[in-house]
């Protein structure tokens, strides 16, 4: 009989700006996984989201750990979940990255597929459909990646440097990415993905290299955050406090409709804070802002716990 298995998977926030689908950064929010090998099928969960999280049905932990046994050809041992989960869910901060690694991280151990942490994060990415966001939160930090031959994957983390704090703003509702990323053109033009690579070669070393001031004109994106402003009101409402109360970069998370402040200090967020609620509230959108650190281990902070 397995050990009982622990995992904790961080929130995360994916392409950043102008970086579509090619890197994303890991925070300290998370869903805690502890599993085990049981008579029947069960769920018990706390924290955000508690009910939906808990259920049996339509569970993307649960579906995807028995559809890759079966892709396997391995019968799927009954598993009993205790969950434990700060990240929002259908909001753009990594849910189904995390649940997806929770599952493939799963299907190896109880499953005995014996996958390296290279294997399972390639798996997940293949179910995710791109590879940014469950990069970042299995390896943590800072990610980049690159899609190889077949399921393969690329990745690097990117040191950083400063002392950066982040405010997740999450509305109520969520968007569905296929929602999302219907509206994103399947072309652009020579000019826009020019401006686009300049930039997030330009984000990625700002981050890296501490260097705030650069940041604001870094996140500038044509590919996908016009397109979704739409579909994610908090973007357009907070574009422009660039520049204010210590922040110093802004993007839309992931695929939305939350938002990703990027503060130059932890000193500033409280400020920043107040800052996002004012200016929602008076275009009456609501919103939760967290502050978060970025999350620097991995993978899975704990791979294959003891």
């Amino acid at each position: 009989m397995p050990e009982p298995f622990v995992l904790d998977l961080p929130a995360t926030s994916a392409n950043l700006g102008p970086a579509f689908d090619a890197a994303a950064l890991a925070v300290n929010l998370h869903l805690h996984v502890h599993a085990q090998v049981a008579d029947q099928w069960s769920v018990s969960a706390s924290g955000r989201d508690a009910e939906f999280c808990a259920s049996t049905e339509r569970n993307m932990i649960l579906d995807t750990y028995r559809e890759l046994l079966r892709e396997a050809h391995v019968a799927a041992p009954p598993l009993r979940l205790r969950l434990e989960n700060q990240i929002p869910i259908g909001k753009g901060f990594g849910s189904s990255a995390a649940a997806r690694l929770a599952a493939a991280a799963l299907a190896s151990r109880f499953g005995g597929l014996d996958w390296s942490a290279q294997q399972v994060f390639e798996v997940a990415a293949r179910l995710e459909g791109h590879a940014d966001n469950v990069a970042a939160c299995w390896w943590g930090g800072l990610v980049v990646t690159q899609a190889g031959e077949g399921d393969s994957c690329r990745w690097l983390r990117v040191p950083v440097a400063g002392c950066w704090t982040f405010l997740l703003v999450v509305p109520d509702a969520a968007l569905p990415t296929e929602h999302a990323r219907a509206v994103v053109p399947r072309q652009f033009s020579r000019g826009d993905a020019v401006a686009n690579l300049q930039s997030a070669l330009l984000l990625v070393q700002s981050l890296a290299q501490g260097r705030g001031d650069l940041l604001a004109g870094a996140f500038a994106d044509r590919w996908h955050q016009p397109y979704r402003s739409a579909l994610c009101p908090l973007l357009p409402a907070l574009l422009p406090l660039t520049g204010q109360m210590g922040i110093v970069g802004c993007a839309l998370s992931g695929a939305g409709p939350g938002v990703l402040l990027v503060v130059d200090s932890a000193a500033s967020a409280d400020a920043a804070a107040v800052l996002v609620r004012d200016t929602l509230g008076a275009r009456s959108l609501r919103a939760e802002s967290i502050v978060v650190k970025l999350q620097v281990l991995g993978p899975g902070v704990v791979w294959l716990s003891k």
